[in-house]
């Protein structure tokens, strides 16, 4: 089966790499399509992007513009990359269109329409509060209620994802859920007999620095814990902000904590990635919303405790009092509960790691989800082909389309 992967602007690289791999190994061909992928995307190894996607935004001229000026050179741009898009994929004709985001919905939802008349439509709906409800993002949110119905079959990493999904009146047998696969091969560092030779534990926030993320909350329960304990913990705090992280210095200043606050803003290479996540690193996600999270996969591939609000992939994958923590989200006081118990007690941390690295062992690799995604592919294309039958579709029109479909094991 040939299928065309969309991610315009390359949201989830690691993500689309992986799922494209385990296609690949079970017989598909996976094409691709967003933007250019740069260095610091990390090697896209045998899946690059065609960089159909932003050939004018992603221009370095346009790059220094102001911020205003970027996003509407973007928007502009966007639509010429989904006529692209159209005309290409009109060529190549896929079995299957697989978007992975919708990056501009209330455009994207008059292209879909045109393409499903290529082939079925498949969304795999990362957010389905999109962008988590990120009021930068209130653009992209207008028309995507709507375009959910554009398509042949939907996505859901989560069990809550379906409820939401069935909450907007989006028919069942058109949601499929698939985990969210382990996003490292690598082996974690062995595991100290204790952490009592830890100088420090290190509660790590890790990925893009955004306000749902709530390192706010981390920071005024870090403020709450025990002053002996802080002193022998910090926050790390990892990755591109896409905020202002002045009121977060500020916040640290007036509790106390800066001298126990570190913020490293920018890209890491997949290369510094595992150094991370070593001993003594408790994963902290004082998320506000999430549906599922690659850094969670991330953590849990490390073998690295975990802290949480109670929450999509949180809730439904991290058991509390094993793997670590859970608390409700927004839970200040809980949190630093959480988190001083993890400084206190390096049993329980080396405990937690144990059983989060078994947990990842025992997760499904990406062959088997590849072949779950194939299954979802399959109804989409049977599903295509009784709607045309039932509406009376001539044999010749029925040819003209890209069935070449197969049964998939």
């Amino acid at each position: 089966m040939r299928i065309a992967m969309i991610d315009p602007s390359l949201f989830t690289l690691p993500y689309d790499r992986a799922l494209a791999v385990g296609l690949g190994q079970t017989g598909h061909q996976v094409t691709l399509h967003g933007r250019r992928a740069e260095a610091a995307d990390g090697d896209p190894g045998d899946v690059r992007p065609l960089g159909d996607f932003y050939r004018i935004a992603g221009s370095r001229l346009l790059r220094r513009a102001p911020r205003k000026l970027r996003l509407a050179a973007k928007g502009v741009d966007h639509a010429w990359s989904m006529l692209r898009l159209l005309r290409r994929l009109r060529q190549n004709r896929p079995d299957v269109i697989h978007f992975q985001w919708l990056a501009l919905p209330v455009l994207d939802g008059r292209f879909l329409p045109a393409l499903r008349r290529i082939a079925p439509l498949i969304l795999t709906v990362h957010d389905t509060n999109p962008f988590n409800g990120d009021p930068a993002a209130r653009v992209q949110n207008i028309g995507f209620a709507a375009a959910l119905g554009g398509f042949d079959q939907l996505i859901v990493h989560t069990q809550q994802g379906q409820d939401r999904l069935r909450s907007r009146g989006l028919a069942s047998d058109r949601i499929t859920v698939l985990p969210h696969g382990p996003l490292t091969e690598a082996s974690p560092a062995p595991l100290p007999s204790d952490r009592n030779d830890v100088a420090e534990t290190i509660f790590l926030l890790f990925g893009k620095i955004k306000p749902y993320k709530g390192l706010d909350l981390l920071i005024e329960a870090f403020a709450q814990m025990p002053p002996a304990l802080r002193a022998r913990a910090r926050i790390r705090v990892v990755g591109k902000p896409y905020m202002d992280l002045a009121p977060i210095h500020s916040l640290a200043e007036r509790l106390g904590v800066a001298d126990r606050l570190t913020i490293e803003a920018g890209f890491v290479s997949d290369a510094d990635v595992p150094a991370l996540f070593g001993p003594g690193t408790v994963a902290v996600f004082p998320y506000r919303e999430i549906e599922a999270s690659g850094v969670l996969a991330l953590a849990t591939g490390f073998g690295c405790p975990i802290i949480a609000s109670r929450l999509g992939s949180f809730a439904e994958t991290v058991i509390d009092g094993e793997h670590g923590h859970l608390v409700e989200s927004g839970d200040v006081p809980a949190l630093a509960t959480a988190m001083a118990h993890m400084v206190e007690d390096p049993a329980f941390a080396v405990r937690c790691s144990e059983a989060v690295r078994s947990a990842a062992e025992a997760a499904q690799g990406w062959d088997e989800i590849a072949q779950r995604t194939a299954r979802v592919y399959d109804t989409a294309l049977a599903r295509r082909r009784r709607e045309l039958q039932e509406a009376g579709a001539s044999r010749s029109e029925r040819k003209n389309l890209p069935f070449r479909h197969r049964e998939t094991t």
